[in-house]
């Protein structure tokens, strides 16, 4: 499906971590071979963000090849006077295409008036073109990324000639109760395939593995604590 308000940016840095939380027990870190959905959504919004809206991720292309890199990191121990030593597994020298869209958030009635498709849009593309209004993470805040904009199927892929690559059993994200009415936190699961250097992703609602991950209750927004209710009522298009 084509949607009107959709962003394509190049998303690059030199180091990437995105976690597989199986190997966090040991108090290690080993990343998943590409960005989990959730990674890039907080990526997307870091670009641009509002609680008006949602941004949903449509498609990931690999831009370069997948290589990882094992370090040696000095980890505090707080319950002692001591460090340990583990070892964190991470992404070398990333590049990819990211392609993203939003949509209202139907869980926030209370910002309705600021539902103006035209104004976010125009920011987004903005902010995008500027490099993001906050900074990017690749993962973790030791992975500093990049953004800009790009037209998905420019360049070439390393995987361009690949068929199919199954990449195993990946978080998907985590439904929220400002985005579901939950009163929950929950993490998706599924199995990505990578094909012809792409993944499409399936959307939240069609992940069928679901877990509850703990109890948690939703943000009230309104005119005190939203500067985008403030300037839709002074007639002001935001900045």
């Amino acid at each position: 499906m084509e949607y009107e308000n959709k962003i394509c940016f190049r998303l690059f840095g030199r180091e990437a971590l995105f976690t597989d939380p199986v190997t966090k027990t040991g108090g290690e870190k080993c990343t998943y071979s590409i960005p989990t959905y959730q990674a890039l959504k907080g990526i997307t919004e870091s670009i641009y963000w509002k609680p008006t809206f949602i941004w949903y991720i449509d498609r990931l292309r690999v831009m370069k090849p997948i290589r990882t890199q094992a370090k040696g990191m000095r980890i505090m121990k707080y319950q002692e006077d001591k460090n340990d030593l583990s070892i964190y597994t991470y992404l070398r020298d990333v590049e990819y295409h990211v392609e993203a869209h939003f949509e209202w958030n139907e869980q926030r009635p209370e910002l309705a008036a600021d539902r103006n498709e035209n104004k976010h849009y125009l920011i987004a593309k903005r902010m995008l073109e500027r490099g993001g209004r906050r900074d990017i993470f690749l993962g973790c805040r030791e992975c500093q990324g990049y953004v800009e904009p790009c037209s998905f199927d420019e360049g070439e892929s390393p995987y361009d000639q690949l068929e199919e690559l199954p990449l195993g059993w990946m978080v998907h994200g985590i439904f929220y109760p400002d985005e579901t009415g939950r009163d929950s936190m929950e993490t998706r699961l599924w199995k990505p395939v990578m094909r012809y250097g792409c993944v499409e992703f399936i959307r939240p609602e069609a992940c069928s593995v679901v877990q509850q991950t703990r109890k948690m209750s939703p943000k009230k927004f309104g005119s005190g604590n939203f500067s985008g209710l403030q300037e839709f009522e002074g007639g002001g298009e935001g900045i």
